[in-house]
């Protein structure tokens, strides 16, 4: 856990003001939402962040949060990136440009949840059927809605 700290107070320097580090979660690096493509490109490709674990979202009623893990093979590192997006707008950048596995993360993750993955290539539903209303696992989904 030190070395993961040591990377994010690293990532912070470098990126200044388009990531922060909370003090309870000191092993994590949260990113602007607009500056997603651009800090999440320059860990892959300066830090050898190659792999990309997971890509989901949480929903705390008062916010929706992405969630990243990343792993870089060369330097048997892990990373947890997260963006905090609004509640009624929740989007970002897709980052399937930088990791071909977001594909599939992003499109469970919008159909579920209602995350808008801005230029992903084909962001459709990909557990509930096409003409599922809503998203179930948003706190504010309706479960009467279905019956």
């Amino acid at each position: 856990m030190d070395k993961q700290i040591k990377l994010v107070e690293k990532l912070a320097k470098k990126f200044k003001d388009k990531v922060a580090v909370l003090e309870e979660e000191p092993g994590t690096l949260y990113v602007n939402k607009d500056d997603v493509l651009d800090v999440m490109g320059t860990i892959k490709d300066k830090y050898h962040f190659n792999m990309l674990l997971d890509s989901t979202a949480v929903d705390y009623e008062e916010k929706m949060v992405a969630v990243y893990h990343l792993m870089s093979l060369p330097e048997c590192d892990q990373l947890k990136v997260k963006v905090n997006l609004e509640r009624e707008d929740p989007r970002l950048s897709s980052v399937v440009s930088l990791w071909a596995a977001a594909n599939l993360m992003e499109r469970e993750t919008y159909d579920l949840l209602g995350i808008i993955y801005e230029g992903h290539p084909d962001l459709k539903r990909v557990l509930c059927s096409d003409d599922f209303e809503g998203h179930p696992l948003r706190k504010d989904y309706k479960v009467e809605a279905r019956r």
